[in-house]
């Protein structure tokens, strides 16, 4: 039986935090696919938000698994992995969007062109891509994320040190976007991007497709 390629989802460790939803079928999708192995700057526990009844429960059985403790992201080689994913939640534009161990990991996906996937405000993780000129690793692709507008009327809107949709544009790639609680999933080559949380599942499922295809051709 052929060993299972491995997936590393990267988690917000900021306060602000990972949307349930989006992490529990991120979680759920890729371990059916993959090795998963989940990582957080220092290796600090995530905080999960906007939990409810219907994932309350697995989030409290995933505490107890040893595979819930987070790696230290820099830590991470990104040579063990064959996707990558970074899953909704608010927190990721207070930490993700500047790491640079982040930053190396894509770096290195983009150069050997594997799979990556980010939804949501997951989408300001790939904004930490930068190399020493300042330049984005991911100028000319298409992409999607929440929508400047929607962030707009948001109550953290204030405290956003970084807009997914300006910063796209700035940098030189090309954003689409539906309406607001529409399932939106962009992909263009290796890289997946899906707008909201609700755009989870379509986006995972793509990442695994993406990621057995490439796997396949070993």
């Amino acid at each position: 039986m052929a060993t299972k390629p491995n997936c590393l989802i990267v988690a917000s460790a900021s306060a602000e935090g990972v949307s349930a939803k989006s992490f529990v079928n991120s979680f759920t999708l890729t371990t059916s696919a993959f090795n998963v192995q989940l990582a957080t700057p220092g290796g600090q526990p995530v905080e999960y938000v906007n939990v409810d009844e219907n994932n309350k429960r697995w989030l409290t059985d995933f505490a107890s698994k040893p595979y819930s403790t987070p790696a230290k992201l820099e830590n991470c080689d990104p040579s063990r992995y064959s996707v990558l994913l970074i899953p909704g939640g608010p927190g990721a534009v207070f930490d993700l969007s500047s790491d640079q161990s982040l930053a190396h990991l894509i770096t290195q996906f983009v150069a050997e062109q594997k799979p990556i996937c980010a939804v949501g405000m997951g989408v300001c993780g790939l904004c930490s891509a930068k190399d020493q000129e300042n330049r984005w690793r991911l100028k000319g692709y298409s992409l999607t994320g929440p929508p400047t507008v929607d962030l707009a009327s948001q109550s953290m809107f204030p405290k956003l040190q970084l807009l997914p949709e300006d910063f796209i544009r700035e940098h030189g790639g090309s954003f689409s976007c539906n309406y607001s609680d529409g399932n939106h999933v962009v992909i263009d080559r290796h890289v997946i991007t899906g707008q909201n949380d609700l755009s989870t599942l379509t986006a995972v499922q793509n990442l695994i497709l993406l990621g057995n295809a490439r796997q396949a051709k070993k």
